[in-house]
């Protein structure tokens, strides 16, 4: 039977801390499902799911604790095959505009005020074409549960882009069973 590990891997930059990770999971029988990874001010950061045969998991948490004196640091956490069906829409967010502090904070909370959860955020900074003055771009996947209506959650997040003087869009995505519907009416 197989057990899913999530891991999430922290160290100082350099080639080959993907092919330690994913020579120690296929090792010990494992499949690397999916991940997302990403280098920031000379850090390497990421996070993977990963099936591995139970009867593996400790030799495998055991080799990957030895990658730690690399610096390569890791958190293991057990993890169910798949997310439990819930009823929601998929959404992707876009925000541009000038930084300030307290844009993420302001966001987030608007979002959790109505349930909403974020599964993805990318955050950076752009240059606007023009000007080319520094400007704050932020993009995330959000899953909005179907009871909430589209419209109350985009007048709040309208409101607070207004109050933060940037642009926020909110635009449908698909799904492995096609491009999802979204009801402005509800």
């Amino acid at each position: 039977m197989a057990a899913y590990l999530v891991l999430t891997v922290l160290g100082e930059d350099r080639p080959g801390l993907v092919e330690a990770v994913s020579q120690a999971i296929a090792a010990h029988g494992g499949n690397w499902l999916e991940s997302r990874m990403s280098r920031l001010a000379g850090k390497f950061a990421g996070i993977l799911r990963a099936s591995v045969p139970d009867t593996q998991i400790e030799a495998l948490t055991a080799t990957l604790s030895d990658l730690e004196p690399q610096g390569l640091r890791m958190l293991i956490e057990w993890s169910d095959n798949d997310e439990p069906a819930q009823a929601y829409q998929v959404f992707r967010l876009n925000l541009m505009g000038n930084d300030r502090v307290g844009i993420i904070r302001d966001i987030s909370q608007a979002l959790a005020a109505f349930s909403v959860n974020i599964d993805e955020l990318n955050t950076d900074y752009v240059s606007a074409p023009m000007s080319g003055e520094s400007l704050f771009k932020a993009t995330a996947l959000i899953r909005v549960p179907h009871d909430v209506a589209f419209v109350d959650l985009q007048a709040n997040l309208d409101h607070l882009a207004h109050e933060l003087m940037v642009e926020i869009d909110l635009e449908g995505t698909a799904t492995p069973n096609g491009p999802r519907h979204v009801d402005h009416q509800r």
